[in-house]
């Protein structure tokens, strides 16, 4: 027989000692809620603050972090404000929702592109955090003090944009899986991935309300783009060619197997440094068919599954990410962003299965900005050093997957 074990309402308690995260002051657990309050406030907004600067001078390491919004999302923009999708455009690789993220700074026109791009991806960074606040005070210092270790690079993409609509949907679901369904249903026409948030859903009504409403908002968010704009669905054109990303597990193996002598070469394609040469597509299948494991693995956990606790759904979305990221073609930096993301959100709840899966994103986030932007040329080169940062950034991330699901099963499923 089934059971659905529905915990009660596990909201960390601000004055619970014990509920900051190792690394932040070790008071802070102890303090009354005004002061957690002011003590998280005044870390974001310091934190923020060293962010906003490195990126202004953008001079740490490889300089062309806040190239991207000053060019390629310029570019997209004018081209959007059109009234088209970029066509043949081997870099647009985003669902048609993306282009709301990529049009949304002409609301402030007053700023120029790039600071109405950067005060919204701020603005959104101050959502998360409230949420996150709202939900548990773990969660929130993970997130204010998590997205730093990736220096400015989270303000120079859109991907901080993309997680607060995941984060979101994720503590709507439990008691309003209509709205949270929605919104990730409009994640997943943004970036993808936020779909992921609806798997670890309770069997019954609240998967069928939350699934439909993602459904419906995809759809209706499809639709009125599709009127609006021409091409909204050449993006899908643009992957099947993509090749393997010297940052992902197969391009960290092919390194190594460069410097045993492999002929291959790195060459800038697609909007990434990617590899070409004997074997590499190969290597691109095998990363395709373990993607496919991957989701077989997550269908065959929905099957079996027989526990919920309030924090399943957010365990299953994490497991489900730490999955498809680690089994890819491109682990590009920014996607450590969602993985914080939605670490700090398995950590508002008391009942996660994932805490220590969710302390291995912090040393991975600051290896991945080590390997960029600070030690880009090191890693481009295949030397010692930049070959060794991304086996261990690569192995954290592998580890952590298998953690993941290894708890997530022994918590869910097994017997």
């Amino acid at each position: 027989m089934t059971t659905h074990r529905t915990a009660p309402p596990d909201r960390d308690s601000a004055g619970v000692p014990g509920t900051a995260l190792p690394g932040t002051p070790a008071s802070l657990g102890g303090l009354p809620r005004p002061a957690q309050a002011t003590a998280l406030c005044a870390v974001w907004a310091a934190t923020r603050v060293g962010m906003l600067l490195l990126l202004i001078v953008d001079h740490v390491g490889d300089s062309g972090v806040a190239g991207e919004v000053h060019t390629l999302y310029r570019h997209w923009y004018e081209q959007l404000g059109q009234g088209a999708f970029p066509l043949n455009d081997a870099t647009w690789q985003y669902p048609p929702g993306a282009a709301l993220v990529f049009l949304s700074p002409g609301a402030l026109p007053w700023l120029t592109y790039f600071q109405a791009f950067v005060a919204l991806t701020l603005a959104a960074d101050a959502v998360v955090t409230l949420a996150l606040a709202h939900a548990g005070t773990r969660g929130a210092w993970m997130w204010v003090c998590g997205l730093p270790l990736l220096l400015h690079l989270p303000f120079a993409r859109y991907d901080v944009q993309v997680t607060v609509l995941a984060v979101l949907a994720l503590l709507a679901m439990r008691r309003r899986p209509l709205l949270g369904g929605a919104l990730a249903g409009i994640g997943a026409m943004v970036k993808v991935w936020p779909l992921l948030t609806l798997l670890g859903t309770p069997r019954g009504r609240t998967t069928r309300a939350a699934w439909l409403s993602a459904a419906a908002s995809a759809a209706a968010l499809l639709a009125v783009l599709s009127v609006g704009f021409t091409h909204s669905l050449d993006f899908l054109r643009q992957q099947g060619a993509r090749g393997v990303q010297i940052e992902s597990l197969g391009g960290t193996a092919l390194q190594l197997a460069r410097k045993a002598g492999w002929p291959g070469q790195v060459r800038y394609q697609y909007g990434a440094f990617e590899f070409i040469g004997p074997y590499v597509s190969s290597v691109a299948r095998l990363s395709l068919l373990l993607t496919g494991a991957a989701f077989c693995w997550l269908l065959l956990w929905r099957v079996r599954a027989r526990r919920w606790s309030a924090a399943t759904p957010f365990d299953a979305a994490f497991a489900a990410v730490l999955l498809f990221t680690v089994t890819s073609r491109v682990i590009s930096p920014q996607y450590l962003i969602w993985l914080v993301g939605l670490a700090a959100v398995c950590l508002t709840s008391r009942h996660t299965t994932q805490r220590p899966v969710a302390l291995l994103m912090l040393p991975a986030a600051a290896l991945s900005a080590l390997a960029y932007p600070v030690l880009y040329d090191d890693v481009l080169g295949g030397t010692p050093l930049g070959c060794l940062i991304m086996v261990v950034r690569n192995g954290l991330l592998v580890a952590a997957a298998l953690l993941s699901c290894m708890r997530l099963w022994t918590a869910t499923a097994a017997r």
